[in-house]
């Protein structure tokens, strides 16, 4: 329902006018990047000697003396955020293990709490996230939170209404009613972050909303059979501790001062923090402001210049041009391209738009997997085994233009090698697409992909 609501948001924008395009990604593949990235650790900005010396034995580990540096270097030319060095990072698979680390990271707090969530709803997983805030606010903790109008739309107002009444700063992100709206009325820009900050020093970010659909795993689901999409949803989230905390908390500034939130109240925001670990890691958000989303471009550059593996895992795949080349190109180069797509999926339209790209994908070297025994909501994906990212951000045109986003980018062996072993397992509960299969597929699926195909731009 929240996706259609989000097509129906899209159609009356464009009806007004005004059309974002995708960035032209060609200038990627037409200038190797070499100079030396810019590592920052959490006194600030290192020497090139130190980053040189910290990318030298990265590389040692890596045992590859080319990739890890082309991909820290790539990074670097394309997202202005800096590669923070002394983080530390967690995988976290599902609902049960997020939330797990939401609360104790919630119960934990002693100084703030800062949350962006696209959809927070009530239920059993809503109430309890209430609540903690709640008892933390009333200890002298601050919170403030942020909602997106589309993703809340069936939560009721009393829900925020508590919140609000017990100390908490409540923000609604470009409310549906225009009458509402605090700036221009922008119903096609949704937030669809999933973030939260405690202390300045710990970050959670990735897939999952604060919605009772996440109540139960999926990796102990079998793989045969319908599943009921409001149970079993399989989705990544991360928990980063450490220096670049400070990149997703000034995100979280920015949305709040872009939405012209009530001043906040002054916390620590930006505390001294000592290295956490040894992951280096950056922050990357995108919004329709920008001119043009770095989180696209990061992710095209990756895939562009990948020289073994692009393993993908989404929910939400509707491609551009530009992505389906990428992806096709470094198939036809002899790189192992693997997708991971849903089975089946909470938007009809979505699911038989992205299903019309297979046969391309397919003829053009491009492996795809759709997960069986569990609704796919995972945006994950690994690159020559050293480039990893989690986030928000899914791969339809949606997302790269109309939707605030947040992704963390990691690189070094060590997470990628977590996130290989995730991935294998999705794979082993997955059913590959055979192309001559596919291309025997029922008349009445193919005109269900050609027509969802035309509203390919609005989801």
């Amino acid at each position: 329902m929240l996706r259609a609501l989000g097509v129906v948001s899209a159609c009356l924008l464009l009806l007004a006018g005004g059309c974002a395009t995708l960035p032209d990604t060609r200038f990627i593949s037409e200038r190797y990047v070499t100079q030396a990235a810019r590592i920052e650790s959490a006194r600030g900005p290192l020497s090139a000697a130190r980053s040189a010396a910290i990318v030298a034995e990265l590389k040692r580990k890596v045992g590859d003396l080319d990739i890890l540096d082309k991909h820290l270097a790539l990074e670097q030319e394309i997202a202005g955020s800096p590669l923070v060095v002394g983080n530390k990072v967690t995988l976290l698979q599902d609902g049960p293990a997020t939330y797990r680390a939401m609360f104790a990271a919630i119960g934990a707090a002693k100084d703030h709490i800062n949350v962006e969530s696209y959809i927070i709803e009530g239920g059993e997983i809503g109430n309890k996230f209430a609540d903690l805030l709640l008892e933390r606010q009333a200890a002298g903790v601050q919170v403030s939170l942020i909602y997106d109008s589309v993703g809340a739309f069936s939560t009721p107002k009393a829900y925020f209404d508590r919140l609000e009444a017990g100390g908490i700063q409540v923000l609604e992100f470009n409310p549906l009613n225009p009458l509402e709206a605090k700036k221009e009325w922008l119903p096609n820009n949704r937030d669809h972050r999933k973030l939260l900050i405690v202390d300045g020093r710990t970050a959670l970010l990735g897939g999952i909303n604060i919605s009772s659909v996440y109540s139960t795993g999926s990796f102990g689901r079998g793989s045969d059979g319908p599943v009921d999409p409001t149970s079993g949803w399989r989705d990544t989230h991360v928990q980063v501790d450490g220096p670049v905390v400070a990149e997703f908390q000034k995100l979280f500034l920015r949305t709040w001062e872009k939405q012209r939130g009530a001043p906040l109240v002054q916390k620590d925001f930006f505390p001294v923090i000592a290295s956490a670990g040894k992951e280096i890691v950056r922050a990357i958000g995108s919004t329709p402001d920008d001119e043009f989303s770095l989180i696209y471009l990061t992710l095209i550059s990756a895939i562009t210049h990948a020289e073994k593996q692009v393993y993908i895992t989404n929910a939400y795949f509707v491609p551009d041009p530009q992505l389906l080349k990428a992806l096709m190109e470094a198939a036809a180069r002899g790189v192992d391209v693997r997708l991971i797509l849903p089975s089946q999926s909470d938007s009809a339209t979505v699911f038989h738009a992205g299903r019309s790209y297979y046969a391309n994908l397919l003829e053009g070297g491009v492996k795809i997997y759709e997960r069986k025994g569990a609704l796919l909501h995972a945006k994950t994906a690994i690159v020559d085994g050293v480039w990893s990212v989690v986030g928000s951000s899914n791969l339809d045109w949606r997302s790269a233009l109309d939707n605030d986003e947040i992704n963390a980018v990691i690189l070094g062996r060590e997470f990628a090698q977590q996130m290989l072993s995730v991935y294998e397992s999705d794979l082993k509960a997955s059913q590959a697409i055979d192309l001559d299969t596919w291309q025997r597929r029922p008349l009445i699926n193919r005109l269900r992909e050609t027509t969802s195909r035309i509203w390919g731009r609005l989801l």
